[in-house]
């Protein structure tokens, strides 16, 4: 009976990490309920294909607690060789919403490679007001993250 119990114990110890884990991943990345960032959109399309395109839960990656999909396992090694490289800034929330200091979800499918970078944003009508000023609004975003990085964004 002893055995079952800590047994028990070691169980719920470890779910509780597991869900520790998770409420991290959603004040610094923009994650589902599941984890996954980018509404499981592949990480790799916006730099290579220029479009949103949905990944698969086969082809996955783990960066910054956050879970990646891709659309195949070629896209996935290269994300794994350099997940710096390709990862979105301001942990995925949405870089116009950044600007104001806030977190917002985002849909996938509002997006620009500036430099290098990826900045998404929480859908296409709130991209129209991203793209008037750009550089601009990178310096007002970069500015705020730091503030908020670990703030949870129903704090915000």
């Amino acid at each position: 009976m002893m055995a079952l119990f800590t047994s028990f114990k070691t169980a719920i110890a470890v779910a509780l990490i597991g869900i520790s884990s998770i409420a991290h991943a959603g004040h610094d990345t923009e994650t589902d309920q599941n984890g996954v960032i980018l509404a499981g959109h592949d990480v790799i399309g916006y730099f290579t294909e220029g479009k949103p395109v949905l990944g698969s839960a086969k082809f996955t990656a783990v960066y910054n607690d956050a879970i990646y999909r891709f659309a195949s396992a070629e896209n996935r090694d290269l994300f794994n060789k350099n997940p710096a490289k390709y990862a979105p800034q301001y942990g995925g929330f949405c870089a116009y919403g950044m600007t104001f200091g806030k977190k917002f979800e985002i849909d996938g499918k509002a997006f620009e490679v500036v430099d290098g970078k990826l900045y998404v944003n929480k859908n296409l009508d709130v991209y129209k007001a991203w793209a008037e000023n750009v550089p601009k609004h990178i310096l007002e975003a970069n500015s705020e993250w730091p503030e908020v990085e670990e703030v949870d964004p129903n704090k915000l």
